[in-house]
């Protein structure tokens, strides 16, 4: 099944219908919509997962913990916009003593952006797909969705689709407020449609900078918020070395493994001290020898991941640490290297591999690591294996500039939905400065509006100052919170096994 450019276009214009019959409905009235796909995709799990298990190579262990998690995170989002904090109302009342000269009425709040096109990833049939973040968080914002299906778990993404449009239209969402798309002309064709007003995308660089190229070559350039993935650098220091090494060697092994080493988070790249190559082998080895081996997502994936660690393997200045292999169910990879042989190749430090391999590079004096710290690209996470006592603030100055998640004595492999949360950072882990994981994912698919000396009946409801829709407002500078009914937060958590990307 592929959907040819005519009926691409007649869904973007479906989608652009929904939208305008639905960007006002009340925050309440989104919310429950959100509840109502959470509702429906839990009582279709066992089919879901079946069926995801099927396509994809994971277990049902996973799978239901990655539903879990897809599902919680509608609920949260469903909450989230019952608060209306994302509005950003804001209200200055005419005021001709202003310090500037008479003021106007200004009153100003976020509105939806209008038809969203999401691009499934591949390693996350729930999470990241079909009613993953992107797509909640545009739904949340009050946005419609065209979502393209990732051809790796396609019969997956058909059903999960029929499920979620059922529960749209059955608690009365405008019919076309979230569609399915399939094949590349109609993802080309999404991109182009002047109808689209943003992208959501989670994928590869490659994949993921074609396509970021293709919406700002647009007459009407969009924005793409495309999450490409990184290398995640670890950094160790001396103290922490000496004192639990074998510890971090073990959280390494189980976190560049975890899920065949296919998480965007993966740590595929951690600085070492020096000289102790012997004993990192060994404690290495152990802490792989019980490592469950599983196929790749895909042929295709598993081609470019022997392709990547062959490349760095022989790369010069690059050794086999721990020797892996490259069967259908591939056992780790660990590679070494040198501070010095990165200095002079920052190449090295830069090219991802797909799967359960990671690259060790040992440095000679811990004073060597913020300098090598600016040898890498944007990164998604940064991670700092250190002691209390240990002087870090530069380096850990210097991993906030070039990541959006630092990490202190953890790893990275886990990204929590909650309301902190940053999953993004300098290109090329992502092509923007927001999240996509998180409740401010919501804000990417919001636009400003300001209304200038308009009547108060007039107004949009979060700007008017009876405030119909009780929401948070900014009145004259001073924020004033809603005094109705309590708006409830969602207080159910994830499971202790939560997806990890």
């Amino acid at each position: 099944m592929r959907t040819d450019v005519a009926d691409l276009i007649f869904t973007v214009q479906a989608a652009q219908a929904a939208f305008e019959k639905a960007r006002a409905a009340d925050p309440f009235t989104r919310a429950s919509w959100l509840d109502a796909v959470a509702v429906s995709l839990d009582d279709d799990a066992d089919g879901l997962v079946t069926l995801a298990a099927q396509e994809t190579h994971l277990g049902e262990a996973r799978l239901r913990g990655e539903l879990k998690r897809t599902t919680f995170q509608l609920r949260l989002f469903a909450a989230e916009i019952r608060q209306g904090e994302h509005f950003d109302a804001t209200i200055d009342h005419a005021d001709p003593d202003w310090g500037m000269g008479p003021r106007p009425d200004l009153r100003r709040y976020n509105v939806p952006i209008g038809v969203v096109g999401v691009f499934g990833a591949s390693n996350f049939p729930f999470a990241f797909s079909v009613m993953g973040g992107d797509s909640a968080s545009a739904l949340a914002a009050g946005c419609a969705v065209v979502h393209k299906a990732h051809d790796g778990h396609l019969n997956l993404a058909l059903r999960t689709a029929a499920t979620v449009a059922a529960a749209l239209n059955d608690t009365g969402a405008p019919s076309g407020l979230f569609s399915l798309v399939t094949g590349r002309p109609a993802a080309e064709a999404l991109v182009d449609h002047p109808l689209v007003k943003a992208i959501g995308f989670t994928g590869s660089t490659a994949g993921g900078r074609a396509l970021f190229n293709r919406a700002a070559a647009r007459p009407e350039p969009i924005p793409f918020f495309g999450e490409l993935g990184g290398i995640n650098a670890v950094f160790v220091t001396e103290n922490a070395w000496a004192s639990r090494r074998d510890e971090i060697l073990a959280g390494y092994a189980g976190s560049f493994t975890m899920g065949m080493g296919q998480f965007c988070t993966k740590p595929g790249l951690i600085f070492l001290p020096g000289g102790q190559s012997d004993k990192v082998r060994a404690a290495l080895s152990g802490a792989l020898a019980d490592f469950p081996a599983a196929p790749l997502l895909s042929e295709r994936l598993h081609e470019g991941y022997a392709d990547a660690v062959r490349k760095l393997r022989d790369t010069a200045g690059v050794q086999v640490l721990v020797d892996g292999g490259f069967a259908a169910t591939p056992s780790p990879t660990v590679l070494q290297t040198t501070a010095a042989a990165v200095r002079n190749a920052p190449s090295i430090l830069r090219q991802e591999m797909f799967g359960p391999a990671s690259l060790v590079v040992e440095y000679g004096d811990e004073s060597e690591l913020p300098a090598l710290a600016e040898l890498l690209e944007g990164q998604l996470t940064a991670t700092l294996q250190s002691e209390p006592d240990d002087d870090v603030s530069g380096l850990a100055a210097g991993l906030a500039d070039i990541s959006g998640r630092v990490l202190w004595n953890g790893w990275p492999t886990g990204v929590t939905v909650s309301y902190a949360q940053h999953h993004g950072g300098p290109y090329p882990a992502t092509t923007s400065a927001t999240t996509s994981v998180g409740t401010a994912a919501i804000r990417r698919f919001l636009r400003p509006v300001a209304y200038q000396s308009f009547p108060e009946g007039r107004l949009p409801e979060p700007l008017q100052d009876a405030n119909p829709w009780n929401v948070p407002q900014r009145v004259d500078g001073a924020w004033s919170r809603p005094t109705g009914p309590n708006r409830p937060i969602n207080s159910e958590r994830l499971p202790d096994w939560e997806v990890q990307r």
